[in-house]
């Protein structure tokens, strides 16, 4: 990879923002407090109190006059006093993610704007903790640990160790020089390089089509062209898996997995207007007076027409489950943004949430049948999905001016047999297998994935343009490491199109 020369950032000359701290109102009610403080003391022990308070953190581009501050600090004063005079003890600052700005940072900014605060480049807001313990000692390293992952999510925020360094909130990146991927003279190699460094999970037959492409017109890619294309062409955005053409006895079949789906619609389409080709669905609705602004006079009135009704429902499982309030609050958001796209533009105006979870094993109150299976360390429990998931939801309906109406939830768990495979005799040692064949076959087909992300703690990896799970999730998945030995057809990939071509003979699952 050859970097060439970008334009001259324009934020090297930038001043660095004056930076005026404010005490804010406490975070948590009582109840709430109590019950952190509850989790918290089965973490540490010898914990005795705590107290949370909001912080603000405004960033001028030039001294603040003493009626700005006025304005400011009367905006900013708002909720419940602290729960103690003077909070106390070891403080921990919590703030959003370093390099992002906020959502609460976007919606305060602004109104800060429209206060008439134009010196004003941004607010910001944190969390001060504060932790007591009874024998009068600080938070050693191993306590400090098990309190974090009550006091701050991973995903969006992170965990400053004093008041100076604030300042990092507010550092905005220079932009890296665009990047040339030399494949003319590099080929595959240069690519697969790329793919390591960006993580891009580009599999083989990507690689082969974007070399064959590059070549014919005779000319190098970026590293942002290739990021488009990662992200475009992947699983996610082009169903490739899911537009799967089946052949099954050399004889390709009529219609594909997503095309089955949509057989139903095709044989019954009975009021429905818009169904798998846009954003959202539209079916047949009725007339009725619609309030809007006429072109013509340019004031708001009634118009009487035909209104068909959108619907969408976005699935937000991974996000929430990791993190439920904005996991479930993006959900939502991505209903609005694809209700506003559908067609030439649809009026966003209610939503529900609904959640299906396993037992919440309430403290206290689990009952005989709510057994503890465990769970993976990165994903949260039932319960703190039922918490936090529903808030976030109806957070960002209610704040973007779609209703959240209501919604449902549903505990369901069952206990099956367990799962079972069959090998073959010759196939129980695997110092029979050439070293080296599993692992290569597992690159080509994009299942070993932890070599093309960021690792960020146990479990938790970014960068990754695909669901690390693609490859197996096609039928067949397993084939390219069983099929050599076993003589058995595998799933052959088509050049980046819409779909892969899937092999399958009679018998060959069995």
């Amino acid at each position: 990879m050859t970097g060439e020369k970008a334009d001259k950032p324009r934020r090297e000359n930038m001043q660095k923002p004056l930076i005026k701290p404010l005490c804010g109102s406490q975070v948590w009610s009582r109840f709430r407090w109590e019950k952190l403080l509850a989790e918290m003391c089965k973490q540490v022990p010898q914990l005795e109190e705590f107290d949370a308070e909001y912080w603000h953190f405004a960033a001028f581009s030039a001294e603040p006059a003493a009626e700005e501050l006025a304005v400011l600090q009367r905006l900013l004063t708002y909720g419940p006093r602290s729960l103690h005079e003077q909070p106390g003890g070891e403080r921990v600052l919590v703030v959003p993610r370093l390099g992002t700005i906020s959502p609460w940072s976007s919606k305060a900014t602004d109104i800060a704007h429209r206060c008439g605060l134009r010196n004003l480049q941004r607010l910001e807001r944190g969390v001060a903790w504060y932790f007591r313990k009874n024998d009068g000692k600080p938070l050693d390293a191993a306590e400090r640990e098990r309190l974090l992952p009550l006091i701050h999510d991973r995903m969006t925020e992170n965990v400053l160790p004093d008041f100076e360094q604030v300042e990092k909130l507010f550092q905005e990146a220079v932009p890296a020089p665009l990047t040339v991927i030399d494949v003319l003279a590099g080929g595959a190699q240069a690519l697969e390089a790329a793919d390591r460094q960006l993580g891009l999970a580009l599999s083989s037959d990507e690689i082969e089509y974007l070399l064959e492409n590059y070549v014919h017109h005779g000319r190098n890619p970026t590293d942002v062209e290739l990021m488009m294309f990662a992200q475009a062409n992947s699983e996610h955005c082009r169903h490739k898996i899911f537009n799967a053409e089946w052949i099954i006895n050399n004889k390709r079949q009529a219609h594909s997995l997503f095309n089955m789906i949509r057989q139903t619609h095709a044989l019954n389409p009975k009021g429905t207007l818009v169904a798998y080709h846009d954003n959202a669905s539209v079916i047949e609705g009725f007339r009725a007076a619609r309030f809007f602004p006429g072109p013509a006079r340019h004031s708001y009135g009634y118009r009487e027409e035909h209104t068909p009704l959108l619907m969408k429902v976005e699935t937000h499982n991974h996000p929430t489950a990791i993190s439920p309030f904005p996991g479930a609050a993006t959900g939502s958001g991505g209903e609005i943004r694809d209700e506003g796209a559908t067609g030439r533009g649809a009026k966003p105006k209610a939503g529900i949430s609904g959640f299906s979870v396993s037992n919440l094993r309430l403290p206290g109150n689990a009952q005989p049948w709510e057994q503890d299976h465990g769970r993976p360390g990165r994903i949260v429990s039932a319960l703190d999905i039922m918490l936090e998931g529903p808030i976030g939801g109806a957070s960002f309906n209610n704040e973007f001016g779609r209703p959240n109406l209501g919604g449902y939830f549903r505990v369901y768990e069952q206990v099956l047999a367990r799962a079972q495979g069959k090998i073959s005799a010759g196939h129980t040692d695997h110092r029979a297998r050439r070293s080296g064949d599993v692992d290569r076959t597992r690159r080509r087909r994009g299942l070993q994935h932890g070599d093309r992300c960021q690792r960020r703690g146990p479990g938790f990896c970014v960068g990754t343009a695909r669901q690390p799970g693609n490859a197996a999730s096609m039928p067949g998945g397993d084939r390219p490491v069983l099929g050599p030995r076993r003589a058995e057809p595998h799933p052959r990939h088509s050049r980046c199109g819409r779909g892969r071509t899937v092999q399958r003979r009679a018998g060959a699952g069995a």
